[in-house]
């Protein structure tokens, strides 16, 4: 019997196959000890209601993001996305919930935030800017959900948001992911009476702080939603993007 030596483009073959075949199996493992994680009884039952809108797994692999990431929830405001993160990275990982000192001094904050924090474990809060707390080229993704609008919006209009996701860049090792979520906004009409924000917009603040735009995601789009509502009005099912973007 005649051996087949095997060619370079077989084993490459072969090397992308099992390639593959991990990653599905840690996706797998992350998706199942999300659900459990998120499904707990200790999770506040208003949070869970908005997990069917808002695609929590879905959209953390999307993103990239892995077991034993560390993780940036900015502007984390109340936490729904920091549990979700924390569920993500699992105990060999770690989120970095950050507020603004706006939310911080707000009465109460600190004192839910740490027993939100307490109870999930990998979660260390930080208060203020990011380089002020000494976080520079740490985290391998963050993540803003429902915030950008707000910055491009109000005082200093794009020069705000650019310098948010600058600090951003900052924050993340070369290669790092920002994936960034907003409610849609329509060219020509009042976005900023609505909470809304163009993604065209959206995509200038982040090539303008020095990232790539590498990809986007249809999966938080309602086309229920005309854009023509504050998103207040659609009771948390406001139509979404959802963008990955890149340090280089």
């Amino acid at each position: 019997m005649q051996l087949v030596k095997p060619t370079s483009w077989t084993l490459a073959v072969c090397a992308l196959g099992s390639l593959l075949g991990g990653v599905a199996v840690a996706q797998e493992e992350q998706a199942a000890r999300m659900t459990t994680a998120l499904t707990a009884a200790a999770r506040p039952a208003e949070d869970k209601e908005r997990d069917p809108a808002r695609k929590p797994i879905q959209t953390v692999q999307f993103l990239r993001i892995e077991t034993g990431d560390t993780v940036i929830d900015a502007i984390a405001a109340g936490g729904w996305f920091t549990e979700v993160l924390s569920a993500a990275v699992g105990p060999s990982g770690k989120v970095l919930a950050q507020n603004p000192e706006f939310f911080v001094s707000q009465p109460g904050f600190v004192e839910r935030e740490k027993a939100r924090h307490d109870r999930l474990g990998n979660v260390q809060a930080v208060h203020g800017e990011l380089a002020a707390a000494g976080i520079v080229a740490q985290a391998d993704a963050a993540i803003t959900a429902l915030n950008l609008h707000d910055l491009y919006n109000g005082q200093n209009g794009e020069a705000t948001a650019v310098a948010f996701a600058k600090g951003i860049y900052d924050a993340l090792k070369p290669g790092g992911v920002f994936g960034v979520i907003d409610h849609v906004g329509i060219a020509g009409q009042n976005n900023a009476q609505f909470h809304r924000i163009e993604v065209a917009q959206a995509r200038d603040v982040l090539t303008k702080a020095g990232f790539t735009i590498e990809a986007e995601s249809d999966i938080l789009r309602n086309p229920g939603d005309d854009h023509t509502k504050p998103v207040r009005d659609m009771a948390r099912r406001s139509d979404q993007f959802l963008i990955r973007a890149r340090k280089p």
